[in-house]
């Protein structure tokens, strides 16, 4: 069994780079650009990630990390548990509540056109995102999301802080400065970082 990861190691295909170290499988990468003919080759919006398993064509982070994790039976909890639903409830809040207010700030910053950006959007999407993170972290139940060992919610929210402190979010509490350096340390992390 062999993957191959499609977009660049600086967006949320470090997620699924991540992941796939974590898991031990074999996997190619192709650091195609987003949005280049490479990619929309792969999938029409031009998205990255892209996830190719066989013949099969997978996009959008978080599906390929839940695709991955519950293929591997690592890193998740069962479909149809109560603890999936916890998982799947973290899962979406960190989508919505963190990942949010980053995207909207980026795509303002430099995705849209420029005729189409409003920069005043973003101290409200940097308080928002603090205020989310705050809340997240108090209400954290263990070292992870899930407890005590990372689950498919932690690779979207040790992602999102690094991508908050490249796009010159506020300083997160101290319990999440604490959480990412204990993500930092683990092998896997530092081999897709390497990458």
């Amino acid at each position: 069994m062999s993957y191959t990861i499609a977009g660049p190691g600086r967006t949320r295909t470090f997620r699924v780079l991540w992941m796939l170290e974590e898991l031990g499988v074999p996997y190619e990468h192709a650091p195609f650009a987003p949005r280049s003919d490479e990619l929309r080759a792969l999938s029409p919006p031009g998205k990255a990630p892209v996830l190719l398993d066989g013949d099969v064509v997978i996009p959008d982070s978080t599906a390929i990390l839940t695709y991955l994790a519950d293929k591997h039976g690592q890193f998740t909890a069962q479909a149809g548990t109560l603890a999936r639903a916890r998982q799947d409830a973290w899962t979406f809040r960190v989508l919505d509540e963190i990942e949010g207010p980053l995207w909207t700030a980026a795509k303002h910053s430099f995705v849209l056109p420029e005729d189409e950006r409003v920069a005043e959007v973003k101290p409200a999407c940097k308080a928002d995102y603090a205020r989310s993170l705050a809340a997240i972290c108090a209400e954290m139940p263990g070292l992870y999301l899930m407890g005590d060992g990372i689950s498919v919610p932690d690779f979207l929210l040790a992602h999102c802080g690094g991508w908050a402190v490249n796009a010159g979010f506020p300083d997160p509490p101290e319990a999440f400065a604490t959480y990412l350096e204990r993500i930092r340390t683990r092998p896997a992390f530092q081999r897709a970082a390497a990458l």
